[in-house]
């Protein structure tokens, strides 16, 4: 239904599958997978020609460096520090965040930094449980350009979708994180 919605508003074939795409890194595919088919699905049905064309701007021996870049630039030069600092037994996923998650993800076409930014914020509220990479990614989105104001106005159109809790305790994430970054 949304998505039909969506594709007869004129909303971009490219950013829709780049939307189901971003929620891999940060639902788990399991969760994706069957969103991933019943988009092409729709779009089959709307008479798109699948597959649409490749965003990827990386190669496998560029997907690490892009992608601790755009953590850096998203996240400031502490994400270097991970690299290097972070203890031992968290070096792996470490590398896999930056390769991975913004090598693959964030460093492709069809949605800008702020939209990425602000869909990752929508599945990690969604979710619950996961206050500290809200945190983390409340800061990216105001590094992004999505300011207080723009995140309090996306919670409350998650609200009806996630409940009070989720929404107020997103609310006091985004005033705790916007209070520290003005600082």
């Amino acid at each position: 239904m949304w998505l039909h919605a969506a594709l007869k508003s004129g909303v971009d074939p490219v950013a829709i599958k780049e939307t189901v795409y971003q929620a891999t890194a940060y639902l788990g595919i399991g969760r994706v997978h069957d969103f991933l088919v019943a988009t092409n699905k729709v779009m089959e049905e709307f008479g798109i020609t699948l597959p649409l064309p490749s965003q990827k701007n990386v190669t496998e021996k560029t997907r690490f460096h892009d992608g601790l870049e755009r953590q850096v630039s998203l996240f400031g030069p502490g994400m270097r520090k991970q690299q290097t600092d972070a203890p031992e037994l968290r070096s792996n996923v470490n590398r896999w965040l930056a390769d991975n998650c913004f090598g693959d993800y964030y460093t492709r076409n069809g949605l800008n930094d702020r939209e990425r930014e602000m869909i990752t914020f929508c599945f990690i509220l969604a979710q619950g449980g996961c206050e500290n990479q809200l945190r983390g990614h409340t800061a990216g989105n105001i590094m992004a350009g999505n300011d207080k104001s723009k995140l309090y106005s996306i919670v409350e159109q998650c609200m009806p979708y996630i409940g009070y809790p989720r929404t107020l305790n997103a609310m006091n994430i985004i005033d705790e994180v916007a209070d520290q970054l003005s600082k």
